[in-house]
């Protein structure tokens, strides 16, 4: 497996694996399918503003892709990062998504974030028990706060602390 900074060329399986999420699973909390322009804009702001965009591949084919972005807007946020994995159904369990979280975890640290951050569906216990594999720990629970499918959703915080020790700028 491969795991590589994402081009336009990706664009289309980035798509369908992301619009997969979002009709059947609870990984987006929305119902609202995506284009292929609006995948493009995606691309082009994350990679603008320095965030990473990395697609895991086998055999020239695209199986997954994980970004991270900001965790809020305000100044003091600034070396958090928020992160989403997202593996195509069936790549799911096959290390594909630990792949892409280590290429994300090396090129947070590389840029100095001090702290990425996970928002999980409280039912996905695959993706909590990868994040635990990889170090992050629970740090809250939010009960209720989403809905999909007819149903609420709570959604687990956790985090992994990438320079511990290190002091703020």
């Amino acid at each position: 497996m491969h795991v590589r900074d994402a081009g336009v060329g990706d664009l289309a399986t980035i798509l369908a694996i992301y619009n997969d999420a979002v009709r059947g699973s609870t990984a987006v909390f929305s119902d609202q399918e995506t284009t292929l322009a609006a995948r493009a804009a995606w691309l082009a702001e994350r990679q603008g503003r320095g965030f990473p965009v990395l697609v895991a591949e086998r055999d020239g084919a695209v199986l997954g892709f994980a970004t991270f972005g900001d965790f809020r807007a305000w100044p003091g946020y600034r070396h958090t990062v928020e992160h989403s994995v997202y593996v195509q159904d069936h790549a799911r369990g096959a290390g594909v998504g630990q792949a892409l979280m280590h290429g994300l975890i090396e090129r947070a640290q590389a840029q100095g974030h001090h702290v990425m951050v996970a928002g999980i569906e409280a039912s996905n216990a695959p993706s909590i028990r990868l994040h635990e594999r990889l170090g992050f720990e629970r740090a809250g629970l939010l009960r209720e706060v989403g809905t999909k499918f007819g149903c609420w959703l709570d959604l687990v915080f956790m985090q992994k602390v990438l320079a511990p020790g290190r002091a703020p700028e």
